[in-house]
C-alpha cells in the first residue's frame, strides 16, 4: 500500500500590481489589493493622528485690543500750530494821559496803539517791571502802568507850547507837506506820518541836508518806518528843531522826541524833557542828530 500523500494546500500569492496593470486594471484598485494584503487593523486602537495635527496647538482667543496702526511722523509735514490762550481779564482801569501801546513790555517793542487820556481799558492784572498787560479784543498789549488808574482821571488843563523861533518865522507856522529838495529816496518805506515829519522838518530847516529813515533788522521804530533821524551836529540848531517838533507833535503824529541824552513823549508831556541814561556815544546819545518816533 502505497503511503499517502500528503495534501499541498496551494495559496494564491497576491497579485503583483504590474501583472494587473498589464490586464487593464486601473491604479486605484491595483493599490486597494496590494494594502489589502499587509494591512492589520486593532479593533480596540484608536485612528492614528498625523504628526502635523499634534504639533499644532489650538488656537486662543485674543483678549487684549490690537493696536491702531501709527502712521510715521514726517519732518516735512506741517505741524499744527497752537494758538496761545488770550489772557484772562480781571479788571478795568482808566488811561490819565495819552498812553502809548505795545506788543512787548519794551519801549523799543513795536507801537501797535494809542490810548487817549481817560480812556477805558481792560488789564489782565499781569506787570513786568514798569509795563501792565491790557487786553484789546483776545491780544495782550502792553502800557506804562504808572499812567492807569482805577478810576476816571479829572481834565487838566494842557500846557501852551513855548513860542520858538527859526530865523524870523514862529515854530507854529503852517507845516509844508512838499517833497523835500534833498529827494525823496529816504522816504522809501515810511509810513505817513514819518513822511510828513520829514518834509516838514526839510522845509522848516533847510540847512539840514542829511536824514535817516528805515534801517533792515532794527527792533524799534525805525525797523517799521515808524521813525526819522534828522541829522544836525549843531547845538542851538538841534535845540531848535527839537523845539519845533514837539510843538507841532500833534499835527505831524509824533510820539517821542530824543535829542541830546533826553527824550521826551507824548504820553509824558506834561513832565518835559526828561534825562536819558549814557548809552556810551555820541550818536547812541543823540548828539550828532534828533530822533522822532510817530504814531
Amino acid at each position: 500500500m502505497a503511503p499517502a500523500r500528503h495534501k499541498h494546500v496551494l495559496r494564491a500569492a497576491p497579485a503583483h500590481p504590474r501583472r494587473l496593470l498589464r490586464f487593464g486594471l486601473p491604479a486605484a484598485a491595483v493599490f486597494a489589493l496590494a494594502s489589502s494584503a499587509v494591512a492589520v487593523t486593532w479593533p480596540e486602537e484608536a485612528p492614528a493622528q498625523s504628526s502635523a495635527a499634534i504639533s499644532m496647538a489650538a488656537p486662543k482667543a485674543r483678549t487684549t485690543p490690537v493696536p491702531a496702526r501709527v502712521e510715521p511722523i514726517s519732518r516735512s509735514a506741517e505741524r499744527v500750530k497752537l494758538e496761545p490762550k488770550p489772557p484772562e481779564v480781571v479788571d478795568q482801569m482808566f488811561a490819565t494821559t495819552k498812553l502809548n501801546v505795545r506788543s512787548e513790555p519794551s519801549d523799543g517793542s513795536p507801537l501797535v496803539d494809542v490810548l487817549d487820556w481817560a480812556d477805558k481799558v481792560d488789564v489782565s492784572g499781569k506787570t513786568q517791571g514798569a509795563w501792565a498787560e491790557i487786553v484789546v479784543g483776545d491780544k495782550g498789549l502792553w502800557v506804562h502802568k504808572a499812567y492807569l488808574a482805577e478810576k476816571k482821571p479829572r481834565p487838566e488843563p494842557k500846557p501852551k507850547p513855548e513860542a520858538q523861533t527859526t530865523g524870523s518865522a514862529p515854530v507854529t507856522a503852517g507845516l509844508s507837506s512838499a517833497p523835500c529838495p534833498t529827494g525823496s529816496d529816504m522816504e522809501s518805506g515810511l509810513t505817513s506820518n514819518a513822511v510828513a515829519v520829514h518834509r516838514a522838518v526839510c522845509a522848516a530847516f533847510p540847512q539840514v541836508t542829511t536824514y535817516g529813515g528805515v534801517r533792515t533788522g532794527d527792533g524799534g521804530d525805525h525797523g517799521t518806518g515808524h521813525a526819522v533821524d534828522i541829522m544836525i551836529s549843531d547845538s542851538s540848531t538841534g535845540d531848535q528843531i527839537a523845539e519845533w517838533v514837539r510843538a507841532n507833535a500833534s499835527d505831524l503824529g509824533v510820539s517821542e522826541v530824543i535829542w541830546s541824552q533826553r527824550i521826551w513823549t507824548v504820553q509824558r508831556s506834561s513832565e518835559g524833557w526828561r534825562a536819558m541814561e549814557d548809552r556810551g556815544s555820541t550818536t547812541a546819545n543823540h548828539y550828532d542828530h534828533v530822533h522822532v518816533s510817530v504814531y
